[in-house]
């Protein structure tokens, strides 16, 4: 088996009168890993799925070693050679590996002869660089572990150009370089050629040889990796090298905490223990940044801090005051929330922009000069909630037909401008941050961060939940992880080391006593 090498000549898809790829043409090279770089909607996914044959392009072709193929759909796709890895894994949880490998074939018999399958699938094993448990269920397996047995389907199957959508999203730091490095060592002994979709600037300088950028359905640049900053690479995604920074941390964090969380346990959905934590403290003018893996308690965690979710035991401090995350507690301790996929959690789709801007102050009386909130009032102010709009809406750079739109025609990044701009005006004592940035374009990211460090450099005490280690590095004045619904690891942001924070996500390393917890430990 032997790397192919893949070319698009002129690639043009149209959705109605909004063209999604416009003339796209590119060259990936045979052994080589390429990288597929571009915001939100700039063609990537459609480009992709022109390849695989999930769609039909209006014009152009895909060319496999110089040869103009016609791949109609999926099957013919893998036929060809090329596959595809998912952002979301695809494997059935309750089989086996060796059953997840035989079931993915496309002639799969009525009856399975199991002793000839184990032995063909024990003669593939032998020739590939990692392996995973054959007879273990997928749900058993470690995040890095199924995301493996994803890549060794499509070995199984020939593939011999692989492309990966968003490989290390669910991933530990280690899991994320073990498997790109693999990848990596099978291109070079040319066996397989990989185009990578992601986000994330150090897998493309630590494992790309060349990248190519979209912006807005066009090409607008390519090169060797070696040649490129990820200034560079920015600048051809956005159209502009003026992003703004988030800005170095000013000022240090307060002596006396701004939030306690002491004693805390919660439930998940299905009733099963989930939060454990003895204590967590959130000083003001610091970012505590919480990192982890999905599914070990940070969902119950946000939920609990912004009231959707009871607590089974223990408590929050606010200011000194007891916290039990309703309106009038948050109105009154200043505190406030951003949760992840803020249209389905902070917002109401149907409602306008300057609607939904005013879900804090609706009922309170506006202060003229400066848009804050003074006592309650029976009367809504509909002046002043439309001056508060037009406000927020030029201070935050929200995108909208109006303020008078619908937030649900807005784009996901001018969604979470809206909830930042409602959560962040007036006075902030306390934020909750919850995956601030996830699936966003990337100047809408620079945005964000942006103002969430200005909030902490104003004095506000920051609890940022993400999964990705990279913001937590950028964004925190410490770190923790949460691993299995407990805090197990925290560091300074000065002695943050990725390899030790990705062994405590995963864990491989169990503390041995309960962690510090203030500021300067």
């Amino acid at each position: 088996m032997s790397a192919i090498g893949l070319q698009t000549a002129g690639l043009t898809k149209h959705f109605g009168t909004f063209t999604a790829l416009d003339d796209v043409s590119i060259r990936i090279a045979p052994g080589s890993v390429h990288a597929l770089l571009g915001e939100n909607g700039a063609g990537k996914s459609t480009l992709v799925k022109c390849i695989m044959g999930y769609y039909q392009a209006d014009a152009g072709s895909v060319l496999l070693d110089g040869k103009t193929v016609q791949i109609a759909n999926p099957r013919d796709a893998h036929a060809t050679g090329i596959g595809m890895v998912y952002q979301h894994f695809t494997l059935v949880p309750s089989m086996t590996v060796a059953e997840n490998l035989m079931m993915a074939r496309a002639d799969v018999p009525t009856i399975i002869d199991w002793r000839a399958a184990t032995k063909d699938i024990d003669d593939f094993m032998s020739g590939m660089p990692f392996s995973v448990p054959l007879s273990s269920r997928v749900d058993d397996l470690s995040a890095g572990e199924r995301q493996k047995t994803e890549i060794l389907k499509q070995l199984y199957l020939d593939s011999r150009f692989l492309i990966l959508d968003e490989p290390t999203s669910v991933l530990t730091p280690d899991e994320a370089d073990e498997m790109l490095t693999l990848l990596r060592a099978m291109t070079e002994a040319n066996r397989l050629t990989v185009l990578i979709i992601t986000h994330k600037f150090r897998e493309v300088q630590g494992y790309a040889d060349e990248v190519t950028i979209l912006r807005r359905g066009l090409h607008v640049g390519d090169g060797h990796v070696a040649d490129l900053s990820t200034d560079d690479m920015a600048a051809m995604m956005i159209g502009s090298a003026d992003l703004p920074a988030s800005g170095e941390r000013v000022g240090e964090p307060s002596i006396a905490p701004r939030m306690v969380i002491r004693d805390l346990s919660a439930a998940d959905d299905s009733g099963m223990p989930s939060l454990a934590i003895d204590r967590i403290e959130v000083h003001s003018r610091e970012v505590v940044g919480i990192a982890g893996i999905s599914g070990n308690g940070q969902k119950e965690l946000v939920e609990v801090l912004g009231g959707q979710r009871q607590p089974i035991a223990g408590e929050v401090i606010v200011g000194g005051e007891s916290y039990g995350a309703t309106r009038a507690e948050a109105m009154a301790l200043k505190v406030r929330c951003l949760p992840e996929e803020p249209l389905r959690n902070a917002s109401v789709a149907r409602m306008s922009v300057a609607e939904n801007l005013s879900f804090r102050t609706f009922d309170r009386e506006q202060r003229e000069e400066d848009h804050s909130v003074d006592r309650a009032t029976f009367w809504l102010d509909l002046g002043g909630l439309a001056s508060l709009a037009h406000s927020l809406i030029r201070r935050y750079g929200i995108k909208a037909a109006s303020k008078d739109a619908p937030i649900s025609t807005l784009s996901g990044g001018n969604v979470q401008r809206t909830v930042l701009a409602r959560e962040l005006s007036g006075d902030v004592s306390l934020l909750i941050a919850a995956n601030p940035c996830f699936g966003l374009d990337f100047a809408a990211v620079a945005e964000i961060r942006s103002q969430i460090i200005a909030a902490r450099n104003k004095g506000t005490a920051v609890l940022l939940i993400s999964e990705d280690l990279d913001e937590l590095l950028e964004l925190s004045d410490r770190i923790l992880v949460m691993s299995e619904g407990r805090i197990v690891y925290q560091t300074l942001i000065q002695d943050a080391n990725r390899q030790a924070i990705g062994s405590h996500m995963s864990g491989a390393i169990m503390p041995l006593g309960p962690p510090s917890i203030g500021p300067r430990a």
